[in-house]
C-alpha cells in the first residue's frame, strides 16, 4: 500500500471505531437520564436500580471511548497537516468548540454525577445527567459541523492560500451537518435501545430478576420503535449531500447494501416488538423472540459503520470536496514510518475494543446488585443508595 493509502486506512480505523463508541454513549446517556427522571419523580426503587446498572455500563463505554477519541485527534496531527494548515479556521473552529464541550463541560458534569450520588440533592443530581446528555449532543453537533464542511464546504473564503470563515451562520447550519445530526442521534437511540433490550433478553432467558429486566426490556424496545423509522428517514434525506465517485462505487454500493439489509432486519424486529409489547406475559414467554433480540445487538453497529463508509468514501479523491485533494493534505513521510504508525494504532484500538467488550460483558452479566456506581460507602452491597 502507498503512504496515502496507509494514511487513509489509519483515518478510517480511528474515526470509524471511535464512532461506534460514541453511538452507544449518546443513546445510553439519554436512556439513563430518562430512567433517572422517573426514579426521582416516581420514587420507584426498581428505576433507581436501573439507573445504577445501566449508568455503570454507560460510564464504562464513555471512558474507553474518550481514549479512542484522543487517538483519533493524534492521527489528524500526524497524517493530515495539509488539512490543518489550509483549513485551520474553518475546520478547526468546530473541533475546538467540541473539545471545550466534551473535555471541560461534559466530563466535569459526568464526574460530578458519578461521585455525587449520596452527596447532592436528588434534583441537582438529576440535572447533572441531563447536562451531560445535552453536552454530548452538542459535542456530536460540532464534530458533524467539521465533517459536514468536508463533504459540503460552505461559509468560507480563500485568503492567501488558506480557507477562512466567511459566514459562521452558513458553516453551523450546513445541511450536511444538520441532517447527519438527526441521523446520528436517532441511530444512537436505536443502538442503545437494542443494547438495553439485548442485555435484558439475555437475563430473562435465564430467569434472572424478571421484574427488573422486564421493565428494562420494555424501555429498550420502545426506544427501538421510536428510533427505527427516524433513523432511516434522516439517512434518506442525506443522499443529495453524499457523493458517489466512480473510483469507489463498488465499495460505496456494498456498504449501502449492508446498511439497508441491517436496517431491514432491525425494522422486522421492531414490528415484532410492536405486536408483543401490549401483552406482558406473551413478551416474557416468547423465548424465540428474546433470542432474536439478543443476536440482533451487533446489527446497529454494522449499519452505522456501513453508513459511515458509504458517506465518507464517496467524496474521494477529495478531502474537502472540490477544494482540497486528499493527496495534497497527507504528510510527506516515509512508508515505513506510516506503516509503523498504523500498526501501533491498530494494536491499541484492538486492545481498547477488546477491553470495552470484556468490561461491558462482565458488568452486564453480573446484574444490578453488583453495580458499584452510586453505591454508598456505608451501605451494604445489596442496599439501594439512600439519596433517592
Amino acid at each position: 500500500m502507498s503512504t496515502l493509502s496507509l494514511a487513509r486506512s489509519l483515518f478510517a480505523l480511528t474515526a470509524g471505531t471511535h464512532f461506534l463508541f460514541v453511538a452507544l454513549t449518546l443513546g445510553l446517556a439519554t436512556l439513563v437520564a430518562i430512567v433517572q427522571t422517573r426514579a426521582v419523580f416516581g420514587g420507584d426503587a426498581v428505576h433507581l436500580r436501573m439507573v445504577r446498572f445501566w449508568g455503570q455500563l454507560y460510564v464504562i463505554n464513555y471512558a474507553v471511548g474518550i481514549v479512542t477519541g484522543l487517538l483519533m485527534e493524534f492521527q489528524f496531527g500526524l497524517c493530515w497537516p495539509g488539512l490543518t494548515d489550509r483549513a485551520r479556521d474553518v475546520f478547526g473552529a468546530p473541533l475546538a468548540m467540541e473539545t471545550l464541550v466534551a473535555f471541560f463541560v461534559e466530563a466535569t458534569f459526568l464526574g460530578l454525577w458519578i461521585f455525587g450520588w449520596d452527596r447532592l440533592n436528588r434534583h441537582a443530581h438529576l440535572a447533572l445527567i441531563w447536562i451531560v446528555t445535552l453536552t454530548a449532543y452538542a459535542s456530536a453537533y460540532f464534530i458533524l459541523v467539521a465533517n459536514g464542511f468536508l463533504n459540503h464546504p460552505v461559509g468560507y473564503v480563500r485568503s492567501g492560500g488558506e480557507l477562512r470563515v466567511d459566514s459562521a451562520g452558513a458553516l453551523f447550519t450546513n445541511p450536511a451537518a444538520l441532517l447527519p445530526l438527526g441521523h446520528v442521534l436517532s441511530g444512537a437511540f436505536l443502538t442503545a435501545g437494542f443494547f438495553m433490550a439485548a442485555v435484558s433478553s439475555w437475563h430473562l432467558l435465564r430467569s434472572r430478576e424478571p421484574e427488573f429486566y422486564r421493565r428494562s426490556l420494555r424501555i429498550g424496545l420502545v426506544s427501538v420503535l421510536l428510533a427505527v423509522l427516524p433513523t432511516a428517514a434522516f439517512g434518506g434525506v442525506q443522499f443529495p449531500y453524499v457523493h458517489d465517485d466512480g473510483g469507489v462505487r463498488p465499495l460505496s454500493g456494498l456498504s449501502a447494501d449492508v446498511m439497508m439489509a441491517a436496517w431491514a432486519w432491525m425494522f422486522v424486529v421492531a414490528l415484532m416488538a410492536l405486536v408483543k409489547l401490549p401483552f406482558t406475559g406473551w413478551l416474557l414467554r416468547g423465548r424465540i423472540f428474546l433470542r432474536v433480540v439478543t443476536v440482533t445487538l451487533p446489527l446497529p453497529y454494522v449499519a452505522m459503520l456501513a453508513g459511515w463508509i458509504y458517506r465518507e468514501t464517496g467524496r474521494q479523491p477529495w478531502l474537502i470536496y472540490g477544494v482540497l485533494r486528499t493527496e495534497d493534505a497527507v504528510r510527506p513521510m516515509g512508508h515505513g514510518a506510516m506503516l509503523a504508525a498504523i500498526t501501533g494504532v491498530t494494536v491499541l484500538f484492538a486492545a481498547l475494543v477488546v477491553v470495552n467488550i470484556a468490561l461491558l460483558r462482565q458488568y452486564a452479566r453480573r446484574g444490578p446488585d453488583a453495580a458499584a456506581l452510586g453505591r454508598s460507602e456505608i451501605a451494604a452491597p445489596s442496599e439501594p443508595v439512600p439519596s433517592f
